[in-house]
């Protein structure tokens, strides 16, 4: 599956804002967008002030969501189309679609420091969800479903690490973290309230009903 690979800060920069993707470093003084110098789009006309259209602010809501979740535009297509054909707004049920992700399930119960670490975690076949092995960071949870790390990975170092950054981290109320036993639970679905992403979802959806 094809997957970003370049630098993340340089993300950060064209956002003109953190979003929070390299865990622990983005709250450092070493993050660039703590360099005033730094902190501007790249590019040679990173500095250079330009009038944004209608269109070019829907394309940026856009990709800070997809840079957010990493998602790649034909997935968020999908989850778009998906969300259009669910009752409810669309615009919240593409965030909820995107939360639900197990990666993301995984990065809101905090073991993992960012969502590329909690996909790693998935990828590397750490997890089990009700008690069956899935490596698949696209994977739907629903509620009720219980997500642990596995045995023999509980007492590895990385999760050791993982845990003395995310302890001070609040899960939000649609999930239910037991960090001590490195297990968590999907305990409702989540609404727009108890998301903190901050991304003008309808902007995505006026973008993509042209």
């Amino acid at each position: 599956m094809a997957r970003y690979i370049g630098p993340v800060c340089r993300m950060c920069r064209r956002e003109g804002e953190k979003l929070f993707l390299k865990g622990e470093k983005c709250s450092k003084s070493c993050c660039p967008m703590n360099n005033a110098k730094r902190a501007v789009a790249p590019g040679q006309h990173g500095t250079s002030r330009k009038k944004v259209s209608e269109y070019g602010l829907q394309l940026r809501a856009k990709q800070k969501a997809k840079r957010i979740y990493g998602v790649l535009e034909a997935q968020f297509r999908n989850y778009f189309k998906q969300a259009d054909n669910l009752t409810g707004v669309t615009g919240e049920n593409l965030l909820r679609l995107l939360e639900l992700r197990l990666d993301n399930a995984v990065y809101r119960l905090g073991f993992g420091r960012s969502r590329t670490e909690a996909r790693q975690v998935v990828r590397h076949g750490l997890l089990r969800v009700n008690g069956k092995n899935v490596n698949i960071p696209s994977y739907q949870v629903k509620v009720g479903d219980v997500i642990d790390v596995k045995d023999r990975a509980k007492t590895a170092q990385r999760f050791k690490n993982i845990l003395e950054v995310t302890a001070s981290r609040v899960s939000p109320d649609w999930v239910s973290a037991d960090r001590d036993n490195l297990r968590g639970t999907i305990t409702s679905l989540p609404t727009r309230e108890q998301i903190d992403t901050q991304v003008h979802e309808t902007l995505i959806v006026e973008l993509y009903s042209k």
